[in-house]
Order: structure tokens, then sequence, then C-alpha cells
């Protein structure tokens, strides 16, 4: 068997990283090629990913992973899939994605709930309630920039957004 080889991006609360994996048919190597740190970002009391200094750093990453490898034959990108990024039709960025840990969600959870109760809510979705889960994320989101959602093309969680720019 041919030896597969991928990078993985690891965006972790306080840093991130880029592996490189090998598969031969009988187990993996993982290498860390690249480790760079993961600041949010603080604007007018909310804190913000720092998404093009990690853009960068994935992308570093990256060309040092084809340095070493010459070829890769996929490129995931791994983290907490609870914020999310709005584009545009053009898919440039509507503004910079906040971060989990800001607190336009504090007390929001109690509003959601107020419109739908916490049994049908955890009927549709199976999830634990916690303060930063995206749909709480996107009830705050909208209370502090009211139409900003309906302006977005798409909605795409940090992995995804990192993916629809490779």
């Amino acid at each position: 068997m041919k030896t597969r080889t991928m990078a993985a991006v690891d965006l972790g609360a306080s840093s991130g990283r880029v592996l490189l994996a090998r598969y031969d048919g009988l187990g993996i190597s993982l290498e860390e090629i690249h480790r760079f740190p993961n600041r949010p970002v603080t604007l007018r009391g909310h804190r913000f990913w720092n998404i093009l200094g990690l853009w960068d750093d994935t992308l570093s990453g990256l060309r040092k992973a084809r340095q070493v490898a010459g070829t890769l034959d996929s490129i995931g990108v791994d983290t907490w899939a609870i914020d999310y990024g709005l584009v545009d039709t053009h898919g440039f960025l509507l503004g910079q994605p906040f971060q989990y840990r800001d607190s336009r969600t504090d007390g929001v959870m109690e509003q959601v709930f107020a419109r739908l109760p916490r049994e049908v809510l955890y009927q549709r979705t199976g999830i634990q309630f916690l303060p930063f889960n995206t749909l709480f994320q996107l009830y705050a989101h909208e209370l502090l920039q009211p139409g900003e959602l309906a302006r977005a093309h798409r909605l795409l969680l940090i992995p995804d957004l990192l993916h629809s720019w490779l």
C-alpha cells in the first residue's frame, strides 16, 4: 500500500498546531510540524477569534508540512465547532467571528427557553445546554447586531470556514 500523507490543523483554546500524519496500511505516525498561539482579540468589550492570524499560521504550517512530505493527500481542520463566521455571496467575512467565551451569551439561554421550552429544544437537538452553544450564540448575535444573520449568504462553523479558504 502506498503511504498516505495528511495534514491536520488542530485549533485549541490557547494554541493551534499543524500535524503531519502518515498511514502506511499498518499504523499511523504523527509529527507536529508547526505550533502557534491562539489569542482571541477583545474589541468594544467582546471577544473574537483572530481568524486572519490563525489563517496565516495555518498556511505557514501547511507550507512546512509540504516541505517535509512533498504532497499531501488530504487536509483536515479541527476545532470546537460551535463558533462560526458569516460570509457573503463572494465568500468574504461579514465581520470577525465571535469567540465562544464572549459574554454576549450571558443570560441568553433563559431568553431562548422563554420562547422554546427546554424539553422541546432537547427533543429537537439532543445536546447539552451550555450558554456558548451555537443556538444561543446566534440568538445573542441577532440581539447585538439585528439583521446581520439575514444578510449572510452562509454561516460556516470555524473548521468549515477555514476549509472553504483552502
